[in-house]
């Protein structure tokens, strides 16, 4: 019960995340994944397959495999075609019933996984849920985490999200990198966006599991960290993992490597922490 619950709420984060980040991403950045050609992915969003090519410098279609990040030319805008984020099937689940709680359609949800039309998922799958327009994802999300913790509390309701003002780096403070600049981000998202270097070591500040290990679209690749005391640590923006799903960390150890943000074209961390689906300030965040 405990591992649903959780799975239900990391579910919920990452969705707020991934459509949240929509509000001030200069253009869509799609992360390949296991079985995806550059060739579907343009068909995927309507674009020109030369336009791709050509936008990230790919002179050999064959040769891009999954995780890599492709910019798609003339998605600057909120009218970009949907992406996807993992799901975990948990008992009693159906097509059906995920359609209905994430407002899309069994025919959709067949065609982005796949499937036959007779397919029946299994509990412990990871299938693709389409993600929805911002406005629409945050209520699902909202509803959903009320759910996992049993409350109608709900995440911030701003309409929009930015980097707001930067912080003070205080040499006191202990980061996960080491910090040349800090900005807060604020709205349907709060946390920081922290500057660094590339390849630079990303290192958790609290022991604990970690319970995701992926790429997720806008962010790079993600690590999630549960410490004690029921926060959830998120580190997004890195171009290589050190860790997968399962892993057992020590405040310390090193997740992965620092990547480009492609939005800002600078070596960027993205932060956040969170208790059950409250926000913590990462300033004032345990690390232990």
């Amino acid at each position: 019960m405990e591992s649903r619950l959780l799975y239900r709420l990391l579910f919920c984060i990452i969705l707020i995340i991934s459509t949240a980040w929509f509000g001030f991403s200069s253009e869509t950045v799609h992360v390949m994944q296991r079985g995806e050609t550059i060739y579907s992915i343009a068909r995927s969003y309507g674009v020109n397959v030369q336009e791709v090519l050509e936008l990230n410098r790919i002179s050999d279609a064959r040769t891009v495999q999954a995780g890599a990040r492709i910019r798609i030319p003339g998605t600057n805008n909120a009218s970009a075609p949907q992406g996807y984020e993992p799901y975990i099937i948990q008992r009693n689940d159906t097509l059906f019933s995920l359609a209905r709680r994430f407002g899309t359609t069994v025919p959709e949800l067949l065609e982005m996984n796949g499937f036959a039309p007779n397919y029946v998922i299994r509990a412990g799958e990871t299938i693709r849920i389409p993600l929805q327009q911002p406005a629409v994802a945050q209520n699902t999300a909202q509803n959903n985490t009320g759910q996992a913790n049993g409350t109608t509390t709900r995440p911030n309701q701003s309409t929009s999200t930015a980097p707001g003002n930067p912080i003070r780096v205080d040499s006191s403070i202990r980061w996960p990198i080491q910090a040349r600049e800090i900005s807060q981000i604020t709205g349907r998202l709060n946390g920081v966006q922290i500057t660094g270097e590339r390849n630079e070591g990303v290192r958790s500040l609290t022991a604990g599991t970690v319970v995701s290990a992926m790429p997720y679209r806008n962010f790079g690749r993600v690590a999630i960290v549960q410490a004690s005391g029921g926060y959830l640590y998120v580190y997004g923006g890195f171009e290589t993992l050190s860790v997968r799903e399962g892993d057992r960390v020590n405040s310390g150890t090193e997740l992965g490597k620092l990547g480009i943000d492609p939005g800002s074209a600078k070596p960027q961390l993205f932060f956040f922490v969170y208790r059950g689906s409250t926000p913590i300030d990462p300033v004032t965040a345990p690390r232990t």
